[in-house]
C-alpha cells in the first residue's frame, strides 16, 4: 500500500489498516504463546475435574520388557507354537483365541511362506524372562538348546556403550525425575515394531540406542527436562507406546551426543471430562486401551480406534497424525484434537483458547499432528468426546471378486452412508484369516461351517481362490443402526452376498 503525504486524506485509511494488521497480529502471537498453568481449571471450562493426585496404574510398568516382547508385537505371554500334534495353539489368556487349537495355519504356512517346523532356531538374544519359553519349543538335542547358557540374557557387551554427558546428568538427579541406563531399557526403546528392526533385534544389534530412558510424571518434568536437554546439548526422542512403523525411535548411528529416550507412560491422568461440551483433557502418556477404559466408567468413549489400540498412546496418536477403525463416524485424531500443549527446545506451545475451530490462521495444530516428535514434546490434550453407544452390530458381505467389492464400497461412499467400520479384505486376508480359526468343538457348529462354504462356492459359484469379505460394524441407537444397517446390504445385495441369511452362530 502506497503511504499518503503528511495530512493527505490517506492517512486516516492507513493508520486505520495498521491498526487492524496489528490487532490480527496480537491475535495470531496470543495462539503461538503458552498460556498460563491458572489459564484453565476444571471450573472455568465447566468440567468435572477427575481425582488424579497420582498417575493410576497403567497397563504397562516401566519395565515394560516384563510383559511385552522386547523383540517382537504384543505380549510375551501371547504367541503362537506348535504342539506335539503338528497343529498350531495360540498362547495365554488375554484373548478369546488364547489356548485354542488352530489346525489349519500349520498348512498355510508351509504353503504360503514356505515355512517349515523341520527348521527350528531361537533368536541371538533371549531375555531372561522369555527363555523358558524358548526352549520348550526345542527337541531336547537341539544344539541351540544345547549351548544356552551362553544366550541366557541379553549380551550386555553387544549392546553399544552409553554415551553419558555427566553434567545432564547430575543436572537431572537433582529433579528426582526417574531415570534408567540398564541395557534392557535402553534396548527396548530403541526401534519400533518395523519389521526390519524386528529382525535386527533377533538376528544382530543395532549401532546405536538411547544412553538414559527418562520418565516424567507430569507436564512440568516434560519442561525440566527439555530445557536441561537444551543447557547440555542433549537429544531427545519421545516414546509412547513404541509401535512406530516409520523408524522414528531408530537412533542415527553417527549421533555423538547423549540421547535421551522420554518414557511417557507415566503422564497417564484423565484431568477433567466436560459433560457439557462433550470434552475432556487427558495426558498424553495414556494408552488407548486405558483411556477407553476410564472414559467409559463415566459413560463416554473418543471412537478412535487404531489397530495399535491397546499399546499406543494418545500422545502417539497426535505425534503420527493416526486413523482409526470407526473414522466414517467419529473421525480421525486431527477431527478429536480441541487443543494440544507441547513442550518445546524454545517453550511450551499451546492455543490461548479451547475452542475446538477458528478461523484466524495459521493453525498450529496442523504442525504438531504428524510431526513424529521432530518439534516437540506432547504432554496433554483435550479431545473430544462421545456418549458410549447404546447399540453394536456386526457384519460381512462376501464379494465373488475384489473388484466387486471395491465398486459396492465405492457407491456406500458416494450415497455416504458408511457405517463405523467397513473393511474389505482381499483373498489373502480371507484365507489367513480363515487359517486362524479355531478347531471346532461342536458337530453341530462344524455341520453349519460345512454348509455355509457349499452354500457359498457350489450354490453361489464363488471361487474361495478369488472371493474376498467386507467386515461392517454399525453403532448408535438401535432405531438408527437398523435403518443404517438396511441401507448399506440393500448397495451389498448388487455386489455381493449378504451372509445374514446364513445361521448366525455358523
Amino acid at each position: 500500500m502506497a503511504a499518503a503525504g503528511p495530512g493527505g486524506s490517506g492517512s486516516g485509511v492507513a493508520s486505520s489498516s495498521e491498526s487492524v494488521a496489528r490487532r490480527r497480529l496480537l491475535v495470531l502471537s496470543g495462539h503461538l504463546r503458552g498460556a498460563p498453568e491458572t489459564s484453565l481449571s476444571a471450573s472455568q471450562c465447566r468440567g468435572r475435574a477427575v481425582p488424579s493426585a497420582e498417575s493410576p496404574p497403567s497397563t504397562f510398568p516401566k519395565r515394560r520388557q516384563e510383559i511385552l516382547k522386547w523383540n517382537g508385537w504384543g505380549y510375551s505371554d501371547s504367541k503362537f507354537l506348535f504342539n506335539k500334534k503338528g497343529q498350531a495353539e495360540f498362547t495365554g489368556k488375554r484373548y478369546r483365541l488364547g489356548g485354542t487349537a488352530l489346525p489349519l495355519l500349520k498348512e498355510w504356512i508351509e504353503k504360503n511362506l514356505g515355512g517349515s517346523l523341520e527348521h527350528k532356531s531361537i533368536p541371538k538374544h533371549v531375555p531372561k524372562c522369555e527363555l523358558s519359553s524358548v526352549l520348550r519349543e526345542l527337541p531336547s538335542n537341539h544344539e541351540e538348546k544345547q549351548g544356552v547358557n551362553i544366550l541366557a540374557s541379553l549380551n550386555i557387551s553387544d549392546v553399544p556403550p552409553a554415551v553419558t554427558n555427566e553434567e545432564f546428568l547430575q543436572d537431572l538427579k537433582v529433579t528426582n525425575i526417574p531415570y534408567s541406563q540398564d541395557a534392557e531399557d535402553r534396548i527396548f526403546r530403541a526401534h519400533g515394531h518395523c519389521l526390519h528392526e524386528l529382525f535386527l533385534l533377533r538376528e544382530g544389534m543395532f549401532k546405536r540406542v538411547p544412553d538414559i530412558v527418562v520418565w516424567p510424571e507430569c507436564h512440568d518434568d516434560v519442561v525440566k527436562i527439555v530445557e536441561l536437554a537444551c543447557k547440555h546439548n542433549v537429544c531427545i526422542i519421545p516414546f509412547g507406546g513404541g509401535t512406530s512403523v516409520s523408524s522414528a525411535l531408530e537412533c542415527p548411528a553417527d549421533e555423538k551426543r547423549t540421547i535421551v529416550s522420554l518414557d511417557t507412560s507415566q503422564m497417564n491422568r484423565i484431568h477433567w471430562i466436560d459433560e457439557k461440551n462433550l470434552t475432556a483433557r487427558v495426558e498424553a502418556g495414556i494408552v488407548g486401551q486405558d483411556l477407553e477404559k476410564r472414559l467409559a466408567e463415566s459413560g463416554y468413549c473418543t471412537g478412535h480406534e487404531p489397530d495399535s489400540m491397546e499399546f499406543s498412546t494418545l500422545g502417539g496418536w497426535v505425534a503420527t497424525r493416526a486413523s482409526g477403525m470407526k473414522k466414517n463416524v467419529y473421525g480421525n485424531i486431527e477431527d478429536l484434537v480441541v487443543h494440544i500443549k507441547m513442550v518445546t527446545p524454545r517453550g511450551v506451545i499451546e492455543k490461548s483458547c479451547q475452542g475446538p475451530r477458528m478461523s484466524t490462521g495459521p493453525d498450529i495444530h496442523h504442525f504438531m499432528l504428524g510431526s513424529e516428535g521432530t518439534l516437540g514434546v506432547v504432554t496433554e490434550v483435550t479431545i473430544k468426546i462421545r456418549p458410549v453407544p447404546e447399540y453394536q452390530k456386526y457384519g460381512s458381505v462376501v464379494f465373488p471378486n475384489f473388484e466387486r467389492g471395491v465398486a459396492c464400497l465405492r457407491e456406500v461412499a458416494k450415497q455416504r452412508c458408511a457405517p463405523a467400520s467397513i473393511r474389505l479384505m482381499d483373498n489373502e486376508q480371507f484365507q489367513f484369516g480363515h487359517a486362524l480359526k479355531p478347531q471346532v468343538a461342536s458337530i453341530f457348529t462344524s455341520l453349519l461351517d460345512g454348509l455355509k462354504k457349499f452354500y457359498i462356492t457350489k450354490f453361489k459359484g464363488f471361487d474361495p481362490n478369488i472371493l474376498c469379505v467386507a467386515t461392517l460394524l454399525f453403532e448408535g441407537s438401535r432405531e438408527k443402526v437398523l435403518q443404517h444397517e438396511k441401507q448399506v446390504y440393500d448397495i451389498a445385495a448388487k455386489f455381493g452376498y449378504d451372509l445374514r441369511v446364513l445361521p448366525s452362530n455358523a
